[in-house]
């Protein structure tokens, strides 16, 4: 069908074999057909637009919309009555539990004249999900047309092979078919399909070029390619409306684009702005004091007790627990000293990533480094678990923090005035990579081995306190300037020197 050929483009031979399994509408088709392939390959796309276009009756259903057995089997059977029904609002909601009750409300919706006498077709997306479900319920499926005697086709759309799928104790096997990832000529041509008409064919084709030659490396997605083109595309043409170069002019027109993807490359696959936001913030290059980029995490806002929180939690994954007491008691008696480093703790913390920590070690910090006394209120407890970043529903017992010194340390660019006691904002999670080690506990141990070793030789000891004295030093000389002159000049330990920037920057 030469009007199907151009709604799907560089998949030729999977609609050939898809409409090779359908037939006709009143012959019989294969009982289940397995289409999978990765991400943006075009498996949804393809097999809706196939049934649509054939005008063939169907039910799509996304299995991560319908995450129980009760929800999938209920949204089936309503929209089959939905087909099956004549006349508008007749049809009510059905109440289906379990699978064999499915089969039977199955076969009672489609003896409907409309659906007895054409095969119909029961799309399944993110099929995946399928496995965390009921046993019975794939092999079900991939025998409805037997358990009905319906002709019915089940359609199973997943980015995992079919080895992943089978039971241990055996099943009916479904038609495979594969979808491969779309070549770099492949992408060309449906990207270069989207083009605006204003402008040629052959300048929104160079800057596909561009684009994939800057993308395709790390970036095969074809969702995630359309949305960075219609992005950066502006950017692309600007010098073009301004008059300052022509459409053949790919010179200009690459150092004026070439900024702004390497910009975008850093938040490949994130989405973390909309596509108004980032124009709106491509556009906003008048303010010096604004932040600019395409990360979000560059503008987090957070209440006074929330970064409270966060250090808390970084403290507590990064330093063993047996350090609390040095760092946040001021008599915490004795330290025996060491004449040497054991193995384990040669290596960095941060190279052995976060600890986890139980609650109540985290609220003891937390009252330890913030200045005034906290009431444990509920306003308090409840930004907790806006903090977490978790796929599961039950409660947890130990947390650690997988957020970077670095974040901690950036200010909000608002200048709208938070509560102590506001709730953070939804989108804030603690879900950033590690990198920054803790520098003053690692040079006070490395000076305590340095005396011994200085000790063992018979020299005369250095001054302890006027090495911790430049090591602090030096630690405030690398912080951000708005921090340095607000720090206590007076702290010579490393931890007063820790808790005075982090009171310092937690007030801002």
């Amino acid at each position: 069908m030469p009007h199907l050929e151009s709604l799907v483009l560089c998949r030729e031979a999977q609609v050939s074999t898809l409409q090779t399994l359908f037939g006709e509408r009143n012959h019989f088709s294969f009982p289940s057909i397995f289409i999978y392939g990765h991400t943006a390959s075009g498996k949804t796309y393809v097999t809706q637009t196939l049934l649509r276009t054939l005008e063939l009756p169907h039910v799509f259903v996304n299995c991560v919309e319908c995450f129980t057995l009760r929800l999938l089997l209920e949204q089936i059977l309503n929209k089959l009555s939905r087909l099956s029904s004549s006349e508008e609002g007749c049809s009510t909601e059905i109440n289906c539990e379990t699978f064999n009750d499915f089969v039977r409300l199955f076969k009672e919706v489609t003896q409907d004249e409309n659906l007895k006498n054409q095969t119909v077709y029961i799309v399944l997306d993110k099929a995946e999900y399928l496995r965390d479900m009921e046993a019975n319920l794939l092999p079900g499926f991939l025998r409805l047309q037997e358990l009905t005697d319906r002709n019915v086709t089940v359609l199973f759309l997943s980015e995992i092979i079919w080895e992943k799928f089978r039971p241990n104790t055996g099943c009916f096997e479904p038609f495979v078919l594969y979808f491969p990832d779309y070549s770099i000529g492949n992408l060309q041509k449906i990207l270069c399909h989207d083009h605006p008409p204003e402008y040629s064919a052959d300048f929104y084709a160079a800057y596909i070029n561009i684009l994939l030659g800057v993308f395709y490396t790390v970036c095969r997605d074809l969702k995630e390619l359309r949305h960075l083109a219609v992005l950066n595309f502006p950017k692309y043409c600007e010098p073009v409306v301004k008059g300052e170069a022509s459409e053949r002019d790919t010179r200009k027109l690459w150092k004026n684009i070439e900024p702004h993807l390497k910009k975008a490359m850093q938040t490949v696959y994130l989405r973390e702005v909309s596509s108004s936001q980032w124009e709106k913030l491509q556009k906003d290059d008048t303010d010096p004091g604004q932040l600019k980029g395409l990360s979000a995490y560059t503008h987090v806002e957070l209440p006074y007790y929330s970064k409270f929180i966060l250090i808390a939690a970084y403290l507590a994954s990064y330093n063993p627990a047996r350090t609390d007491k040095r760092f946040f008691l001021k008599h915490h008696g004795k330290i025996k000293k060491t004449n040497f480093l054991k193995k384990h703790e040669k290596t960095s913390n941060h190279l052995l990533g976060p600890k986890p920590f139980p609650l109540d070690r985290l609220l003891a910090i937390l009252y330890s480094i913030v200045d005034s006394r906290v009431a444990p209120t509920a306003n308090i407890f409840s930004q907790f678990p806006l903090l977490i970043s978790s796929h599961t529903t039950h409660s947890l017992s130990r947390f650690r923090a997988i957020l970077a010194w670095s974040l901690l340390l950036r200010p909000s660019v608002s200048r709208r005035p938070l509560h102590a006691e506001e709730p953070v904002p939804p989108h804030v999670r603690t879900c950033v990579s590690t990198r920054v080690r803790e520098a003053p506990r690692i040079h006070q141990a490395k000076a305590t081995c340095r005396q011994s070793r200085v000790r063992r030789q018979g020299r005369r000891p250095l001054d302890a306190p006027a090495q911790l004295q430049g090591v602090v030093a030096a630690e405030r000389a690398h912080l951000p300037a708005s921090l340095a002159p607000l720090c206590r000049q007076e702290t010579a330990k490393p931890s007063g020197f820790l808790l005075s920037v982090i009171r310092v920057w937690a007030s801002l």
